[in-house]
């Protein structure tokens, strides 16, 4: 089992999900987060007040697949929905699962996540 992390802009969370529903991978968590990168963040004012802002708003999705063949189509479909050309697109993280538990069930590994 793999999990899947991808940290994205706001705006790009509706073509992401649509993306994933297409190859038919529908569990996922999201979060909003903040964070900084390369990006760096920008300059605004606030009451005539410039201030600046390092942490931008994100998205944060996490998705659990199978086998490496999913693993692959899953972050295919992730860049691709995901991708504007300019700094602050995104990252994803991929890395091995050990094990998953259903609290409901007790069943665990691919049974818990199907």
């Amino acid at each position: 089992m793999i999990k899947i992390e991808a940290i994205v802009r706001e705006e790009k969370f509706e073509d992401i999900k649509e993306a994933l529903c297409k190859i038919n991978v529908c569990g996922i968590t999201v979060s909003e987060v903040q964070g900084c990168g390369k990006q760096k963040g920008y300059t605004k004012y606030v009451r005539g007040t410039e201030v600046n802002v390092n942490l931008l708003k994100k998205i944060k999705f996490e998705i659990i697949v199978s086998s490496p063949e999913w693993e692959q189509k899953t972050i295919s479909a992730i860049s691709e929905a995901a991708y504007t050309g300019n700094p602050g697109d995104g990252k994803i993280f991929s890395y091995d699962l050990r094990e998953v538990v259903r609290v409901r069930t007790k069943e665990t590994g691919i049974a818990a996540i199907n």
